[in-house]
């Protein structure tokens, strides 16, 4: 397959395209209809820095949220299962020639104790990451997926696992679906080729083209639900935004649908790394870019993760973010370990900066007034691709996504929170009911929240 990533292409989108106040809040306005930018209309918003337009922006991109996902937020948790790695990737911790790494792989056994770690505390979706190695094939990722799923305690259950490992062939991407997995999260990391060359020194991920269309394999494999994202800080941001737009484009352009999510972490401290500091990101910066990827892609999710800490991911959350992890923790045993708080790097990929407990999270988002989600409803009845953009175009936040966030905050709040959380949960339940009153739904939504508090679970629209 011909690249489809022109690095003069977008930088020369980037050098030449002007921004004059009219055309960027054009373009905005484009964006709050519900339409999906191009890379020159994406480029514009880049290029505009008057502080004034970024504040427009950054408006803009708060109102589109609002507007398409409400005050939703869904929630995660990360789950390592293997450190093994044969690349030499050196901004990360894992990497093959970092002699300070700890190596492990989980056993079915510790496995099944983390799982019951994070059910314990609430989750219902988990992000299962693996290293580059053989033996992490798609058989062994299978059955790891199948191990998670199997795992019940108490009400506990993981509704939806999600993967982040490397690249399969199209055989090995079938097979990890049949697994029921929900999106299969692939990052190229940069998609600037040059500097991609210079940070990924051996292993398979030294290949561009291979990674730049491991999603493309998926898609023939009928994996249509995938997530793409970019290390911010490995080289221009600029250049990295149009790299993930363009990335997007060439999805939809060949197979109807875009990623479903699209992440965006920032370079953070790793055993040993090695970075180049002209391109890391500043605070500023990176609440800019976050927007302008809102408004670039109206109907796509984005994950803000705990890289960050806790105050810049409370305030970034306002500019499009969907999606956070919650209760992370990176070293692998680590959810079952409640007497190791501390950090080891080299027993973890990189630092974590916001290492709150998912009921600390879930606090904060309720006195915000979001509404905490696990809903997991889309992947379990068919809803992703292609499919689901047919829903979500025409109002089905509306109509599915938050009726569904509802039921699982008050399953949160039965079976996990304590009294301070479980009161302010009912209380940001009982507003949102207020809002949907024009909801057909409105009744059954009532009755099944009644059902909840008389011990049933997993109701869902």
């Amino acid at each position: 397959m011909k690249p489809f990533i022109d690095p003069a292409e977008l930088w020369d989108l980037i050098r030449n395209t002007s921004s004059s106040p009219g055309r960027v809040r054009e373009i905005i306005s484009m964006s709050l209809d519900k339409k999906r930018l191009t890379l020159e209309e994406t480029a514009v918003l880049i290029n505009a820095t008057d502080p004034g337009l970024v504040e427009e922006i950054k408006e803009g991109a708060r109102e589109l949220k609002k507007k398409v996902y409400g005050n939703r937020i869904v929630l995660f948790a990360p789950l390592y299962v293997g450190n093994k790695c044969t690349n030499n990737c050196t901004y990360c911790g894992f990497r093959t020639s970092n002699k300070f790494a700890v190596r492990q792989t989980l056993s079915d056994q510790q496995l099944v104790r983390e799982v019951e770690a994070l059910e314990d505390n609430g989750q219902k979706r988990l992000i299962l990451v693996y290293g580059e190695h053989p033996s992490y094939d798609a058989g062994y990722i299978a059955h790891t997926v199948k191990t998670v799923y199997s795992v019940k305690k108490g009400n506990g259950e993981i509704r939806r696992v999600n993967i982040n490992a490397a690249p399969l062939d199209i055989d090995g991407f079938r097979t990890v679906k049949d697994a029921g997995i929900g999106t299969y999260q692939i990052f190229q990391e940069t998609y600037h080729r040059d500097t991609y060359r210079k940070y990924h020194l051996g292993g398979k991920k030294a290949d561009f083209d291979y990674r730049l269309t491991a999603l493309d394999r998926a898609q023939e494999a009928g994996i249509d639900d995938v997530g793409i994202g970019a290390l911010f800080g490995l080289y221009d941001w600029r250049f990295e935004v149009l790299g993930l737009v363009r990335h997007t484009n060439h999805l939809e352009a060949c197979y109807r649908v875009g990623p479903h999510t699209i992440s965006f972490p920032r370079i953070q401290d790793a055993s040993a790394a090695s970075v180049d500091p002209r391109y890391m990101v500043s605070h500023e910066e990176f609440i800019r870019l976050v927007a302008i990827l809102r408004l670039s892609v109206p109907y796509t999710g984005m994950i803000l993760t705990a890289r960050e800490n806790a105050m810049v991911r409370r305030e970034v959350m306002k500019f499009g973010v969907s999606q956070i992890d919650g209760g992370t923790k990176l070293e692998l045993g680590g959810y079952g370990d409640s007497i190791n708080e501390e950090q080891d790097l080299n027993k973890e990929q990189f630092r974590i900066n916001d290492p709150r407990s998912l009921n600390e999270i879930i606090d904060e988002l309720l006195e915000d007034e979001y509404l905490p989600s696990f809903c997991t409803a889309c992947y379990r009845k068919g809803r992703t691709g292609e499919h689901f953009m047919e829903f979500s175009v025409p109002g089905f936040i509306k109509r599915f996504c938050t009726p569904n966030a509802i039921l699982t905050l008050a399953e949160y709040l039965e079976d996990y929170a304590p009294p301070a959380t479980a009161e302010k949960g009912w209380k940001v339940i009982g507003k949102n009911l207020e809002e949907l009153g024009g909801n057909s739904n409105l009744p059954e939504i009532r009755r099944r929240i009644e059902l909840i508090r008389q011990g049933q679970r997993d109701l869902y629209f």
